[in-house]
């Protein structure tokens, strides 16, 4: 026990320090050739220096302050937003295979914001609609999961979720078709991409709120989720009102999904395979879960968005890349699962 409580500790310090050097290298790798001096002296100069002659706010500011440092803020914060979103639904619903992505939540929330950008709606707007269609999404596979009386309800709630996905993807398509082919269709079309290449640090001041009023509530009730993975009998019990935790995990963890995906597009496989990543370093439980998935999912998403700029010429949609990314990585977890049970 001591020993497991030490390697727990442990855990921490390496994720900061990972979480750090991923800023870091988000910052300094891309196609305009930077060092580690160059920009720490155009932080410490501050976004100020634009305001006063062309002179002195050069290129290199220009590119820390209007691309890099709003890129990496806004991968940290959706990372960590759909991880924590994947892990609350995988716990809340006992079922280690639920995602945003799964339970339709971000067709839903894809449906939303495509609508809106159809209807050229402002970006408030947007969000508002991709909440709600995420919510409504995971509202219609939890309803539809529980009204089919079946043993097996792990597959029943992914069928449900693949079934509401497919519909909600098919109001996806029609917005394309009906969109105008030069100047609303490609917006569409590139955004359901997904991809952090038109964030500004307006767009990260905007989409801050949103993520902490869905994650405090998450890090403060946390220890809930964990009396949540019981029978809802067993949860009465010990003193846990089943209906309103629900509810308010399902809002708070639709929210940070949801307006995630409004700002940047529909990024799949994080909230999936890195709740799964953090369960191996600090184990099932959903206190030290929690923060764990925020944590990595930073990681990973900053270090998948400077990859997707820097490995070519052109700059890769981060919704593919991370596909072709967690695709595998999740097969292999599978793998090492199956071995582990054998």
């Amino acid at each position: 026990m001591l020993l497991q409580s030490l390697r727990l500790r442990i855990v921490w310090l390496p994720l900061f320090a990972l979480l750090l050097a991923a800023v870091a290298i988000g910052l300094i790798v891309g196609q305009y050739p930077m060092n580690v001096s160059d920009v720490m002296a155009s932080l410490l100069r501050g976004p100020g220096m634009r305001l006063s002659t062309a002179h002195d706010f050069t290129a290199l500011d220009a590119v820390v302050w209007d691309i890099r440092l709003p890129r990496v803020l806004a991968a940290a914060l959706v990372g960590a937003s759909l991880a924590a979103a994947g892990a609350t639904y995988q716990g809340l619903f006992r079922n280690p295979l639920v995602s945003p992505d799964i339970l339709g939540v971000s067709a839903g929330a894809g449906l939303g914001a495509t609508t809106g950008l159809f209807l050229g709606l402002s970006i408030i707007a947007i969000q508002m609609l991709s909440f709600i269609g995420g919510l409504t999404a995971v509202a219609c596979v939890y309803f539809i999961s529980t009204s089919i009386q079946r043993h097996d309800t792990t597959l029943v709630l992914v069928l449900a979720g693949v079934a509401v996905g497919t519909f909600l993807g098919a109001g996806i398509s029609l917005i394309k078709v009906l969109a105008d082919p030069y100047t609303q269709l490609p917006s569409v079309t590139f955004w359901l991409l997904g991809g952090l290449s038109s964030i500004t640090l307006r767009d990260v001041a905007l989409i801050l709120p949103c993520l902490v009023i869905g994650m405090i509530p998450l890090l403060l009730l946390r220890w809930r989720v964990n009396v949540m993975t019981l029978d809802d009998e067993e949860a009465r019990a010990l003193g846990v009102n089943t209906t309103n935790a629900r509810v308010t995990f399902i809002i708070c963890a639709t929210l940070l999904s949801s307006a995630a995906i409004a700002f940047t597009g529909i990024i799949a496989w994080v909230g999936l395979i890195i709740p799964h990543v953090a369960r191996l370093l600090v184990g099932p439980d959903f206190a030290r879960l929690l923060p764990a998935s925020a944590l990595v999912g930073a990681i990973f998403l900053i270090l998948a968005d400077t990859l997707a700029r820097s490995m070519v010429s052109i700059e890769l949609p981060l919704g593919v890349l991370t596909a072709l990314v967690g695709a595998p990585f999740f097969l292999l977890l599978l793998a090492r699962s199956g071995r582990q049970s054998t």
